[in-house]
């Protein structure tokens, strides 16, 4: 499944270029040209992630950056400013804002690519095929095994794959919708509720020592993978 990147640029010939670009080099491109229609696109399934103009109609890229990562659901969203401004304290403020990295105007097709590719290397925790552990619950996905304190577990396939997307996304939360995406995939139809029945049974392959409670509900909003344990309750 491709990522999808939100531009934010109100510079129709720029945005269309950098579209352009992302959509040759497998990306998905969204667009939008100021504030307003940026935030109406960022819903679920979220970006993956966007490329901020500095200046638009109705505020400030710093402005969006800082909404965005005041917010539950968008915070760990990456973010790359686009830019005309090289000055330091500039960059310090985007930075002060959440901004993972800057793309000074004028910019090549390679270097944005090259610079939207390490930030996606440097926010996603693990590569598909690295063995993760997470306070002692273990998966090797090459393998294809699990494992909690040196104890094997016998985990269905769709049930591996749920585990092996919530051990390499921590702390976030995911909707109903977006575990269907990124673990069903998006050409396969399956009900909402398939997701809450599959979230029981690997709580209860996990269980036993605690590790069910990293696998939390969260009201209203969808599922999350956490070490801060809390008691939850199912949907």
């Amino acid at each position: 499944m491709s990522r999808k990147i939100l531009v934010v640029e109100d510079e129709t010939p720029i945005r269309e270029m950098i579209s352009f670009v992302l959509d040759q080099n497998g990306f998905n491109a969204i667009e939008a040209c100021d504030i307003e229609q940026a935030l109406a696109k960022i819903h679920e399934p979220y970006p993956d992630l966007i490329l901020l103009d500095w200046m638009l109609p109705g505020g400030t890229g710093v402005s969006l950056a800082k909404k965005l990562k005041q917010n539950e659901y968008t915070r760990n969203i990456p973010i790359i400013m686009l830019t005309a401004r090289s000055d330091e304290d500039d960059k310090v403020k985007g930075f002060e804002a959440g901004v993972d990295d800057y793309v000074t105007k004028p910019f090549s097709p390679k270097e944005l690519i090259a610079r939207i590719k390490a930030v996606i290397r440097r926010v996603s925790p693990t590569s598909l095929e690295e063995e993760v552990d997470f306070h002692g619950l273990k998966l090797d996905p090459v393998a294809h095994r699990v494992a909690i304190n040196g104890n094997s577990l016998d985990l269905g396939p769709t049930e591996f794959r749920l585990l092996h997307f919530f051990m390499t996304h921590t702390e976030r939360v995911y909707s109903r919708e977006q575990l269907l995406d990124n673990v069903w995939g998006t050409n396969i139809y399956v009900e909402d509720r398939t997701v809450d029945v599959h979230i029981r049974r690997l709580r209860k392959a996990i269980s036993g020592e605690g590790h069910e409670d990293f696998v939390q509900t969260v009201r209203g909003a969808g599922y999350r993978f956490s070490s801060k344990l809390k008691k939850v309750s199912s949907l």
